[in-house]
């Protein structure tokens, strides 16, 4: 099967009208290409619940702190069409930056109060942009539900209550972390990666591996936890940790005594490359 392409917002919205006048439901997967077996279980998920699929590849430019990032960011439309047509998508929203914003963005969509912590401080505007552009995702393509992985939780967050606090129908499917065989997430991200990067990626998951099994096993202490991990990273100079953080799972805000399930989220470079990744975990009952 060969996905439409379609790169037009009228375009979009013309091909989708039909089918949603018809009754039948339109599953949304936001993406910025470099499609992998994570972007392939989004899918999965959004072929098996809906009747017609659109994934959606834009690099948004107004998620970017750094221009060298954004410039850098990995573009691969012809793969990632393949992937598509592999997963039987119905539909490939491909727009340009002048069909998404063709002129000042001057009204943005913003959840301050989720982006304090975590990766908020080192990216500001960060979410913002995403907010913005999934908010113009969403009133474009007008979907049922939409899907989103669990490796970008302080993403997910964002958006959950970003349809919680507008009102919005759309239901927001969470799919869970896809791992390589020895716990590093994927992410398109990793193709930067060296070889001898790649092998020392690993190191921020099993940190966060680490200090789940000590939630499991009762320590409550999130400091003596955090303390406990740092060596980790410590045993390997090419990396710069950016935080490990253990924080309520709504709020998103640090936590000093583990008393209920957390989030435990780290970021971190190798070399020049930035990844994140996250756990959840609770303590035993009782």
């Amino acid at each position: 099967m060969t996905p439409e392409l379609i790169t037009s917002i009228a375009a979009l919205r013309a091909r989708l009208l039909p089918i949603r006048r018809s009754g039948q439901t339109i599953g949304l997967v936001p993406t910025m290409g470099a499609l992998h077996l994570g972007h392939r279980r989004l899918i999965e998920g959004a072929r098996r619940d809906n009747d017609a699929v659109v994934v959606t590849i834009f690099v948004n430019p107004t998620q970017f702190d750094r221009k060298d990032d954004l410039e850098r960011y990995p573009r691969t439309l012809t793969d990632d069409m393949a992937v598509c047509g592999e997963q039987h998508v119905d539909f490939v929203f491909a727009p340009d930056s002048a069909e998404m914003y063709p002129s000042e963005q001057l009204t943005w969509v913003d959840v301050p109060a989720l982006t304090e912590h975590l990766c908020g401080p080192s990216r500001p505007g960060h979410f913002r942009g995403v907010a913005t552009v999934v908010m113009k995702l969403f009133q474009i393509a007008q979907a049922d539900r939409a899907y989103f992985g669990e490796k970008d939780a302080q993403q997910l967050a964002v958006i959950r209550r970003m349809v919680r606090d507008l009102n919005m129908s759309i239901e927001i499917v969470a799919i869970p972390t896809v791992r390589e065989s020895d716990g590093l997430a994927l992410s398109s991200r990793n193709q930067r990666l060296t070889a001898a990067e790649r092998n020392i990626a690993v190191t921020l998951s099993q940190a966060l591996f680490t200090a789940g099994k000590a939630v499991q096993n009762g320590e409550r202490s999130a400091g003596t936890i955090r303390t406990s991990v740092l060596p980790i990273f410590h045993t390997h100079p090419e990396v710069r940790l950016e935080y490990f953080s253990i924080v309520d799972v709504e709020t998103l805000t640090p936590v000093e005594t583990i008393a209920t399930p957390v989030l435990i989220a780290g970021a971190m470079y190798v070399g020049t490359t930035r990844l994140i990744d996250n756990v959840l975990a609770a303590p035993p009952s009782g």
